[in-house]
């Protein structure tokens, strides 16, 4: 009986970490300022989403990669987005709160999960947020002949380690000035974005049309003995030929292969990253149910139309092997005689970033507010202001931002932040799983006898109870738990040896081949499961094949990351957990809440079920 005591104390403590937030009927009203438009959301997300990257990421992709096979590319990419983008849109629909993948974790599956998905949003949000603000004053000092980088080269230089080569004071200054501007309201912030946003999109309509215009579809039907000659003529050497021959592959639409435009599609997958920023509005939304799922999938379909356009318009208007990597655009235009477009690129650049910038820092401090009103963070950042705006956290995330702007070399950080970002997007996925098949208020359980645990898989497998069950719920759980450490096993077998695959190894293509089979067998076995009749305003299709799909190709990418970047990734989670268990299980809103409360029902049905026992509630199954 001595153990007795630990082992109650050890199942207090998981209880603590897995308690849910509960979310009141009335949660459609909040302290924040509702006044955001389906076209404001819109904006947002694509204002976040295409940033300078479409400047500069097609031509290097197209160059090294895929050719003019970088419209499947990007199509393949969006696609892979998609997946992510409708679990969003969908838990957007059901709880429209501030929080996004925070708030989604919380409701679903526990505080500690849920503290791990906000501290990752934070770490992608202010690393991205000072990246954007070092490009914006790069692109800026780039017009103005490099004399900013000159001056302070020469009269700030610094030598330390893991520091920038000088101080960047005008990224900093930068992000300074426009969290004042979001500290001062949503709406006026907003409106500046559209601005931007919609400058962006007409210089980028611009390049499409170009391109269209002064193309030659012969720059995709180019043939293997085409790239010897002109890789001479423009070296002015005969002798190069046949050493740049294979540095372009074959020519044609796909020049790598079907290989290199997979590997082009990986790469641009990360152009996608940022519609998530539009989850984080559900509490400033006039209609959260209908503007947050329309403003996501609506977001990415604009991006990919301008990524597609841009990158066709590119490789038509010149080979593939002759695109500058470094400012694909500008190269392309003086190629075709339109050397003066390049002022309209320059602009449309600048507009891309300033609205880039301002999407990674509209969201941060809505996770720092909503993180701080749980009591998982430090409660004077859910100060909001008379303009119904969280001014403390805005000011906070905006001088941390700037300050890693002012004095840090980021190229390092930018993998750390795309492994918080990937492991969001798998954790929202998963949520959508386990809220579609959670138990009904008042489902009970058939009464069974004892029976091995195999036995009863097997009964869940082939016959399943009509409607969901708490053991019905426990069998997705487990599933879902056993497809996370198959996909894992899967992401770094299919990493580490890459080079047996490719050689057609039978113990690693058998190696690949098990855990695939498993994760199809844990995929069966949930769809098998009876899913919730609950109903939202947009409800992710293929259930759960989607979501399960956006778990692998997640996990994957994210094992292509360095160890460098996962090592600078356990740091900061470290960081996090000391904040967590130092104050955050102490001072969290859901250990005040009485036990008896009700569970967290989806914000938007007409009639909540009553508790059991009360005349709305229907019977139980084999009652």
């Amino acid at each position: 009986m001595a153990g007795m005591p630990s082992w109650d104390s050890l199942l207090s403590v998981l209880k603590t970490l897995s308690r849910r937030k509960r979310v009141p009927a009335g949660s459609e009203s909040s302290s924040l300022r509702r006044c955001l438009s389906t076209v404001d959301l819109v904006a947002l997300g694509v204002g976040s989403t295409l940033g300078a990257g479409v400047y500069v990421l097609a031509g290097e992709v197209a160059k090294s990669s895929s050719g003019p096979s970088i419209v499947l590319s990007f199509l393949i990419a969006a696609m892979v987005s998609a997946l992510a983008g409708l679990c969003y849109a969908e838990f957007g629909a059901r709880v429209p709160l501030a929080g996004s993948a925070y708030l989604y974790s919380y409701v679903t599956v526990g505080e500690l999960w849920a503290f791990i998905a906000g501290w990752n949003l934070l770490l992608s949000y202010v690393i991205g947020t000072a990246s954007v603000a070092r490009a914006w004053s790069a692109t800026f000092d780039e017009l103005l002949g490099k004399k900013m980088g000159r001056f302070l080269g020469a009269y700030a230089a610094m030598s330390s380690v893991g520091l920038a080569e000088h101080p960047d004071a005008f990224a900093a200054g930068l992000v300074v000035l426009l969290a004042g501007l979001l500290s001062f309201g949503v709406k006026e912030s907003t409106a500046v974005n559209k601005a931007f946003t919609a400058l962006n999109v007409l210089v980028l309509l611009f390049v499409t049309v170009s391109g269209f215009i002064k193309g030659d579809l012969s720059n995709w039907k180019l043939r293997e003995d085409d790239l010897p000659r002109a890789a001479a003529h423009e070296a002015g050497n005969q002798s190069v030929a046949d050493n740049t021959t294979s540095a372009f592959g074959v020519g044609g639409f796909m020049p790598y292969g079907f290989t290199g435009t997979l590997a082009g599609a990986s790469a641009c997958f990360y152009a996608f990253v940022g519609f998530d920023c539009i989850a984080t509005t559900g509490e400033e939304v006039r209609d959260p149910q209908r503007s947050i799922p329309m403003g996501i999938i609506l977001s990415l379909l604009i991006c990919f139309l301008a990524y597609f356009g841009v990158s066709a318009a590119l490789t038509l208007m010149m080979p593939y092997y002759l695109l500058d990597t470094m400012s694909p655009l500008p190269a392309a235009f003086e190629y075709v005689g339109w050397s003066s477009a390049k002022h309209a690129v320059a602009a449309g650049s600048l507009c891309a970033l300033t609205t880039s910038l301002l999407g990674s820092m509209f969201p941060m401090p809505r996770i720092l507010y909503a993180m701080a009103r749980d009591g998982l963070l430090f409660k004077p950042l859910a100060k909001v202001s008379c303009r119904q705006c969280p001014v403390v956290a805005t000011l906070v995330s905006g001088i941390v931002a700037a300050l890693l702007a002012l004095l840090f070399d980021l190229k390092a950080l930018v993998d750390m932040m795309s492994i918080g970002t990937l492991l969001g997007y798998s954790l929202v996925a998963g949520c959508v799983l386990l809220l579609r098949y959670r138990p009904e208020p008042c489902a009970q359980d058939t009464p069974v006898g004892k029976v091995p645990a195999v036995q009863l898989w097997w009964d869940h497998l082939v016959q399943p109870p009509l409607r969901p069950t708490p053991r019905s719920s426990t069998t997705v759980a487990w599933a879902l738990t056993a497809v996370a450490a198959l996909v894992c096993a899967l992401s770094w077998g299919s990493t580490t040896g890459l080079p047996c695959l490719r050689a057609g190894g039978a113990w690693c293509i058998a190696a690949l081949a098990l855990p695939l089979l498993g994760i199809l067998v844990a995929a069966l076995l949930i769809w098998r499961q009876p899913q919730s009749r609950e109903r939202a305003s947009f409800m992710v299709p293929c259930l759960p094949f989607l979501p399960l799909l956006s778990i692998t190709i997640n996990s994957i990418l994210m094992a292509r990351l360095s160890a460098a970047a996962w090592l600078r990734y356990l740091l900061w989670m470290a960081t996090g957990f000391l904040i967590y268990f130092g104050y955050g299980i102490r001072h969290s809103a859901e250990s005040r809440r009485p036990e008896e409360a009700a569970p967290w029902e989806p914000p938007g049905r007409e009639v909540a079920l009553e508790p059991c026992g009360m005349t709305q509630c229907p019977p139980a199954a084999g009652q």
